[in-house]
């Protein structure tokens, strides 16, 4: 097995720019944003959030580079990680009992209350980023392609998302 290239992403330098492009759609991505400030947020939840370096495989990520990857309690991410895909793939480990994080390596869950509650506190945690903030992450998701029934992020978040707020407050996984 080759030798995974990984450090702490709060230790790395964290240039401010631009959104880079993912093929013709721009995305915030992680090199954009106070690195810090995201393993910060990741470490309240328990987490643990590791560089990769540019160009190395990202280990445990579910669809490939740039996506981030999980592996128990860890996040993993490049600098050309979508801020997106590291909040999504960190709510799929915070909606988890500890017992089933550990377990967890590169496919958190096939529980449909579980991605939907993945979506909406990714969201929300979202506004704890300097720089990101809701607003953005939903147009984020937009322009990579998630998909929504109502037909945006937005109109999912604030008209038809009450399922999922419901599952994450009677678990108090909800910021106050």
């Amino acid at each position: 097995m080759a030798e995974q290239v990984a450090t702490p992403i709060a230790a790395a330098a964290a240039p401010a720019g631009v959104a880079a492009a993912s093929g013709d759609a721009e995305v915030l991505l992680l090199r954009d944003i106070g690195v810090a400030d995201a393993a910060a947020l990741l470490a309240e939840h328990g987490l643990e959030l590791v560089g990769v370096e540019d160009g190395a495989p990202i280990p445990g990520s579910y669809w490939g580079e740039p996506e981030a990857g999980i592996i128990g309690c860890t996040v993993y991410a490049r600098g050309d990680t979508p801020v997106h895909s590291m909040l999504h793939e960190a709510c799929h480990l915070i909606v988890l009992p500890p017992e089933r994080r550990a377990l967890v390596h590169t496919d958190a869950t096939d529980s449909v209350p579980e991605e939907d509650a993945s979506c909406y506190l990714q969201i929300v945690l979202a506004d704890a980023l300097p720089g990101v903030g809701r607003n953005r992450l939903m147009a984020d998701m937009d322009t990579w392609g998630y998909s929504f029934r109502l037909g945006s992020t937005r109109a999912w978040f604030e008209r038809d998302a009450g399922d999922a707020r419901a599952w994450l407050q009677a678990r108090a996984l909800l910021p106050a």
